[in-house]
């Protein structure tokens, strides 16, 4: 990743060594870009226009861009009264949040802005946020489209406007105590305490990084400011069914963080294997194989659905412990040695324990998902003791 620093007014090359930057301002506006040329030039003039005056600034651009975006950052922050960083990173780890995450670690300021770079927030914004969280000495000022005085206007077409209230809806239902008094948890302008949030304790995934925030480190005290969303100056939404997965995924990450979630959705999606388990077992019963071998042969299309759902829902960010090969050995073992504890494990209960069989059925059932879940976390998706030597080594 590449860092440069442009000084107002410097006319020679733009990379500066940190003494010759400025003394850092009042607040850091961190603005993630990817491939926006046509309209920072506009940005900048804007923040120039309205920021400055009001509150002292430094403007930090994360840029992923395939594009010349970085050079016109460059060329326009030479006519800027203030400093303003380019951070060029070759790969686009964490998508969007990833770079906000970047920009908040190389901020210097104690409160962090972050704001699309579309034109679509207004920066003339930025002094109330910061203003505000002093006010109410918070460390989350919320830039809202859903309060009385802010509007969503600038989303393009029905289409768009039913998918942001939907993942308004999904994400607020799913974290309703992380989420309670913050309205628009999909807006992309809010003002940070730097020292309200660790960077390294955020794991983005996608655009959708004030939901990152305030699941894992929401601070104590949230506070709102209503803002009308603007129309896009120039160059088209990234929003993409790509994206709109990727945030699937996140919210799944997100909401499976504690143990006892993990193990709901691990047998929810247990549920759902015994479809293809059922599927293959009519094929090949009716073609002709008798159905002990036909039930082995079906259970390993179960599992694997079982094992296809669970490392793209459950353990994603966990798979780079383990090779794929290996992962999916361990997953297959654990899977079908619960048909093998299964049945001994009943007989005991029947003839130790004197059970009926149908609960000794239905409590050997729970045993053994229990054990088999805490087995795929220890045995499948928790690094071996190997890998964790090299790394703390």
């Amino acid at each position: 990743m590449s860092q440069e620093s442009i000084v107002p007014g410097e006319l020679g090359d733009p990379t500066l060594d940190p003494v010759q930057v400025p003394e850092p301002g009042a607040v850091t506006i961190v603005v993630p870009t990817f491939n926006e040329s046509a309209n920072v030039r506009r940005l900048l003039h804007q923040i120039t226009e309205s920021v400055p005056a009001r509150l002292p600034c430094e403007v930090v651009f994360v840029d992923d861009s395939t594009d010349d975006t970085p050079d016109v950052v460059r060329e326009a922050a030479r006519d800027c009264p203030f400093p303003v960083t380019v951070l060029h990173r070759e790969e686009a780890v964490g998508g969007l949040g990833g770079a906000v995450v970047e920009g908040i670690r190389a901020a210097s300021s104690d409160w962090v802005v972050v704001m699309d770079g579309d034109c679509q927030h207004p920066p003339s914004l930025v002094p109330e946020l910061v203003a505000t969280g002093e006010r109410a000495n918070a460390g989350l000022v919320v830039a809202s489209r859903y309060i009385k005085g802010g509007s969503r206007a600038g989303l393009a077409g029905s289409y768009r406007v039913a998918v942001s209230r939907g993942a308004t809806w999904l994400t607020k239902a799913l974290f309703p105590r992380r989420l309670h008094g913050i309205s628009d948890p999909m807006s992309g302008f809010f003002a940070i305490r730097r020292g309200a949030v660790t960077a390294d304790a955020l794991k983005p995934l996608g655009y959708k990084i004030l939901l990152e925030l305030a699941v894992r480190s929401r601070p104590r005290t949230v506070t709102e400011v209503p803002f009308v969303f603007q129309d896009r100056f120039a160059g088209e939404s990234k929003s993409s069914a790509q994206e709109g997965m990727r945030f699937l995924r996140h919210l799944a990450g997100l909401r499976t963080r504690s143990p006892l979630a993990r193990m709901v959705v691990f047998g929810l999606i247990g549920l759902t294997g015994f479809v293809p388990n059922l599927v293959a077992l009519s094929a090949l019963t009716e073609a002709g194989l008798h159905y002990l071998p036909a039930e082995i042969v079906a259970n390993q299309f179960g599992v694997a659905w079982n094992f296809l759902l669970i490392e793209r829902l459950l353990f994603r960010e966990r798979r780079r412990h383990r090779h794929w090969a290996d992962r999916t050995a361990r997953f297959a073992l654990l899977a079908n040695a619960d048909l093998v504890l299964r049945l001994p494990l009943i007989a005991l209960l029947v003839g130790r324990f004197g059970m009926a069989a149908l609960p000794a059925t239905a409590l050997a059932l729970v045993i053994t998902f229990v054990l088999r879940f805490v087995g795929t976390e220890a045995l499948v998706y928790l690094p071996s003791r190997s890998r964790t030597a090299r790394s703390t080594a």
